[in-house]
């Protein structure tokens, strides 16, 4: 990680909590380490915050590359669309034939009862 003038204010709120030690007035020491305390706690995720942002700043390269993989996926995801649509299709169509294999076959089955003996 770089060496941020943020995090160089830590440094500051280290020399402010040294200074702390040297308040006679204990109370207002107490408050003053806890208002330092929360302090160098925001300074922290400001840095870390920057830091993430500088990261996720990407070079064109890298948003070409990433282009590139998206439209990679998209191409797959169309063909597996244009499979599932096909399979689906064809699943319609065993289901009707079978729904007229069964209509025939019970028709068959009303014929044979409905003979006389």
């Amino acid at each position: 990680m770089w060496d941020s003038p943020i995090s160089n204010l830590g440094q500051l709120g280290r020399m402010s909590e040294l200074h702390n030690h040297q308040i006679s007035d204990a109370e207002s020491g107490t408050d003053l380490a806890a208002a330092l305390a929360r302090l160098n706690k925001a300074l922290e995720s400001l840095d870390n915050a920057v830091d993430a942002s500088l990261d996720s700043k990407k070079s064109p390269a890298s948003a070409g590359e990433e282009m590139q993989r998206m439209a990679e996926d998209r191409a797959k995801l169309a063909r597996d669309l244009d499979s599932s649509e096909d399979r689906a299709n064809r699943l319609e169509e065993t289901n009707r034939e079978v729904s007229r294999r069964l209509v025939a076959a019970m028709e068959t089955v009303r014929n044979v009862l409905d003979r006389p003996v």
